[in-house]
């Protein structure tokens, strides 16, 4: 594999790994290559990130590697979370945050099996609007991050506690919920 598609790997998965971010050895288990070939990979991908045109950069933090946006533009990153988005969330965001607040705490995985669906950019949605934050790790295989709801989605939903939310209703109509689910599923032509 050439140099400059492994780079680009590189850069997406310092990107999909999030807060979390990645080691070398991680790295280089992914692309099958050494150690040192991934070092090499991040140093081009930090001196392409020098450049004044980019809005992004790599940091190290204790050998884990993140992908993060630049220091010298951080009075912009502060003017848009001054600026509160007066936009709506979307379904996809709204049943991940409901999910989170009635089973918290919750791991990603954990909520994609209720969903049924990814729910990466759901989860980062959230996080971003500070409405969930990590509460730990779980005590598992990989230690995923624990979700869990804030101070600030209490205030958003004007709740003074979890106890405030709504129960959930005991008994879900089966038949209802088929009905429901019909509606997005494509009706099969009859043969």
């Amino acid at each position: 594999m050439k140099n400059g598609s492994l780079k680009g790997i590189v850069e997406g998965l310092l990107f999909a790994s999030g807060d979390e971010g990645i080691t070398v050895k991680q790295l280089a288990n992914v692309l099958e290559v050494t150690n040192d070939k991934v070092l090499h990979l991040i140093e081009e991908l930090k001196f392409d990130y020098e450049d004044n045109h980019r809005g992004i950069t790599i940091i190290q933090s204790n050998e884990v590697y993140h992908l993060t946006t630049k220091p010298e533009h951080n009075e912009y990153y502060k003017k848009m979370m001054d600026n509160p988005r007066a936009t709506r969330m979307s379904q996809a965001t709204l049943e991940t945050l409901a999910i989170i607040a009635y089973k918290q705490p919750i791991t990603r995985v954990e909520i994609e099996e209720i969903r049924g669906v990814n729910s990466d950019y759901a989860v980062q949605t959230l996080v971003a609007r500070s409405l969930i934050e990590s509460v730990g790790r779980k005590e598992s295989i990989g230690r995923p991050v624990l979700f869990g709801t804030t101070t600030d989605f209490l205030v958003y939903f004007g709740l003074s506690s979890l106890e405030d939310l709504p129960n959930l209703p005991d008994h879900i109509d089966e038949a209802l919920v088929e009905e429901e689910a019909d509606l997005f599923l494509p009706i099969e032509e009859e043969k």
